[in-house]
């Protein structure tokens, strides 16, 4: 059980944030922009289909990674909080983008070193993806950050709107903790201070105030979600409610 939870909150996080950033198909700032978030949205979800396939063939009672994305509600999804929150403007969804990519990073290169021969090996493909989407946004991060006034108070109220939810990246789940003590799976807290490290120097490279540390938002790992996970939900799983038995 706790390793089908590890697996579909690491498969959760991917596919609402994938969902989330393809709400900009056809509407990013210029064609180029466009096409570079809406690849980096199906690249999250074909990581999700993945550890969806996974998480499926463990979990049996005819469970695929069909029912596992569309077929569950709020409360069984796993996803951290930040994840779900709506896209708001460009700069709130590069942020978010980069502060969650420097996270999974880590986690990915941590995770090939996984006790779990397949979960490594999703792990290692995923990584050339994550390096580039963590690139991409962190240049995005210092451009608009360090550019005009209007584009630097932009990037400065969406971090402090998104620190609140950063918290629960660090929070270990108890399935996390239970997969750490087999080896399986990473304590996300271990590697807090590199990432800490990592984001202050693009935030300083970016002329952008690093909030100071306070109480955090949590309960995206337990199934406690916002309202907004909801309506992702009634969009993202019409289709297979109205027609039952589609495939990916």
């Amino acid at each position: 059980m706790s390793l089908s939870n590890y697996l579909l909150h690491l498969a959760d996080n991917a596919l609402i944030l994938g969902h989330r950033n393809s709400e900009w198909c056809g509407h990013g700032p210029v064609l180029e922009q466009d096409i570079a978030i809406t690849n980096i949205s199906l690249d999250l979800i074909g990581q999700s289909r993945y550890l969806y396939q996974y998480a499926a063939s463990i979990t049996g009672h005819g469970a695929s990674e069909d029912s596992l994305a569309y077929l569950r509600d709020a409360r069984s999804y796993l996803n951290l909080l930040m994840l779900e929150l709506p896209k708001r403007d460009w700069g709130f969804t590069i942020l978010r983008q980069y502060l969650f990519s420097e996270f999974q990073l880590l986690q990915y290169e941590a995770l090939q070193r996984s006790a779990d021969v397949q979960l490594a090996g999703i792990a290692e493909k995923a990584l050339k993806e994550t390096s580039y989407h963590r690139r991409w946004s962190s240049e995005w991060v210092i451009r608009l950050g360090d550019g005009t006034d209007e584009s630097h108070e932009r990037m400065q109220d969406s971090l402090v709107r998104i620190w609140p939810y950063t918290g629960e990246l660090f929070m270990p789940a108890i399935f996390e903790q239970e997969m750490v003590a087999t080896g399986i799976g990473v304590d996300p807290s271990s590697f807090k201070e590199e990432w800490m490290s990592k984001t202050k120097a693009v935030f300083e490279e970016a002329t952008l105030m690093v909030p100071e540390e306070g109480w955090s938002q949590k309960g995206g790992k337990e199934g406690r979600h916002t309202e907004h996970l909801g309506y992702i939900l009634a969009e993202m799983q019409f289709l297979q409610r109205t027609y039952p038995g589609q495939e990916w």
